[in-house]
């Protein structure tokens, strides 16, 4: 018996058909990859299997029985769970009281952060049960979103890029858990853009393209380019990562200490690097590091850094605001999409008005035109899949609405590109892309830092390496005498003080 039957699956939104008469066919026990390009309708058959969207037509089949699915909560009673994407926890909410608005009561709330505790423990996910949603980084959300979803014990558990933000051990820790529940019979939807992933875990994998299944097949038996020339009918383009010619330093961090402003903040401890012009500074380290204080440090969002502690071409900028930062050439891309690079609500062509300002008048007044047209060009250098310049940022998939936010700043022509977690839940061929356009922009002269918590992202485009860990930021690293190996060993706070920066 199947433990899920989708036939004739459709839903139909204003500007798109996002799945047109699907089929997907999920026996117990099994792990089961669901691969497409952003855009191809993966998530929102996800939300229908899960019950936050209802299909148009077709027909769902749940354990051999016919079931309509009108809201997560009767997904959850039929024994369905689901890690989105992007997050669905209340920020001024611990953990534990987020955990527990997805269960029934029939536990206290003591009991479930003990039940957090013991599940964190058991599958290698660092968890604190008691810290509020917001002072936490997007790695450690992720692992709160993934221990709810395994209190639930499901017998079909939805993964909608469960691995975009964990490090390698911890992507190694996962997959044992899913494997453990998938021999107890527990069948994994997994959606994911690596195919080295779904390669080494998933049993079958279901191909969509444009709202419909293109094909199926065993995903042990084929390569990686056999996957993306299902995946987007063609082999991504191999980078051209020139040798860089780096100029002057155009950031320089000078000995940067901050005292955390949350009891669950880290502080920053003598932070010291420099990012010179013509050149990619990739920043590695496991979330929750002093990531996101670096980045608010660097980007006008704390500006309480000593003065000269943070310097661009040369002038004093630890204490400016993020606009000063702005029109002296530092543009920034947060690693939270929704809310943060871009607000949901707002219309694409709104949201350049975010950072790209050039649209507005000196005495205040918005060229709508003008505001309209760049957007326009946004979405076509940047191939950005969405209904036009009037849609919604929330309508889009995640990598098209990160290619649409990169491509922002990057057109603005930036002295200084700071970029947080550039390719998050984005497919490899958009990735390929993402990343071409950051070496090309390196190669005109801008310099570029890169935090990201994907290596391989990091070895393929950096020129220097730093790592960060536990407030403290590594010696730099040229990128060719790196191995990862010792990235990782650095990403534990093991390196030598006495190590010169290069």
């Amino acid at each position: 018996m199947l433990r899920l039957e989708l036939t004739g699956i459709s839903k139909q939104y204003p500007a798109v058909r996002a799945n047109d008469r699907v089929a997907l066919r999920v026996q117990p026990g099994e792990i089961h990859a669901v691969l497409g390009e952003n855009g191809a309708g993966k998530s929102t058959m996800m939300k229908i299997i899960y019950g936050a969207v209802q299909p148009d037509e077709g027909e769902i089949r749940w354990n051999g029985q016919p079931v309509t699915i009108k809201s997560p909560a009767e997904a959850r009673h039929l024994g369905v769970s689901m890690v989105y994407q992007h997050f669905s926890l209340f920020d001024t909410l611990t953990a534990a009281e987020n955990v527990w608005l997805g269960l029934d009561k029939t536990l206290s709330l003591a009991e479930v952060a003990q039940r957090i505790g013991e599940v964190a423990h058991t599958y290698g996910l660092d968890v604190d049960a008691q810290r509020p949603v917001h002072t936490l980084s997007v790695g450690e959300r992720q692992r709160v979103e993934i221990v709810r979803a395994l209190l639930t014990e499901p017998q079909l558990l939805i993964l909608d890029e469960p691995t975009s933000v964990l490090t390698p051990q911890a992507v190694d820790k996962l997959f044992v858990t899913l494997r453990q529940l998938s021999d107890r019979g527990c069948s994994i939807l997994y959606i994911s853009h690596k195919l080295d992933e779904i390669r080494a875990l998933c049993h079958h994998c279901t191909v969509m393209r444009g709202g419909k299944v293109t094909g199926e097949v065993d995903p042990r038996t084929e390569t990686n380019a056999g996957l993306s020339r299902l995946m987007i009918g063609a082999e991504p383009p191999p980078l051209q990562h020139r040798p860089s010619k780096a100029g002057p330093a155009v950031l320089t961090v000078d000995r940067l200490s901050l005292q955390r402003q949350d009891p669950f903040a880290m502080d920053l401890q003598d932070v010291s690097f420099e990012v010179r012009a013509g050149e990619i500074v990739g920043i590695a380290g496991v979330s929750g590091n002093g990531q996101q204080e670096l980045m608010a440090a660097l980007s006008g969002e704390d500006p309480r850094g000593a003065a000269g502690s943070v310097r661009l071409s040369g002038t004093d900028i630890a204490q400016a605001d993020p606009r000063s930062r702005r029109a002296l050439g530092l543009h920034f891309v947060p690693e939270e999409r929704l809310g943060r690079g871009a607000v949901p609500l707002l219309s694409l062509a709104q949201n350049t008005l975010l950072t790209r300002t050039e649209t507005v008048s000196r005495s205040g007044w918005i060229h709508t035109s003008r505001v309209q047209r760049l957007a326009q060009e946004l979405i076509a250098r940047f191939n950005v899949k969405a209904g036009g310049p009037n849609a919604t940022a929330k309508s889009l998939s995640g990598g098209n609405l990160q290619k649409f936010i990169v491509g922002r700043e990057i057109a603005a022509g930036p002295k200084l590109l700071i970029v947080s977690q550039p390719t998050w839940g984005v497919d490899v061929g958009a990735a390929a892309q993402i990343r071409g356009e950051l070496l090309q922009l390196r190669d005109e002269g801008c310099a570029l830092l890169i935090v990201s918590e994907e290596l391989d992202e990091l070895f393929e485009i950096s020129d220097r390496l730093l790592v960060i860990a536990k407030g403290r930021v590594s010696p730099s690293l040229p990128t060719a005498q790196a191995t990862p190996m010792q990235i990782g060993e650095w990403m534990s706070g093991l390196w030598q003080p006495a190590a010169a920066a290069a």
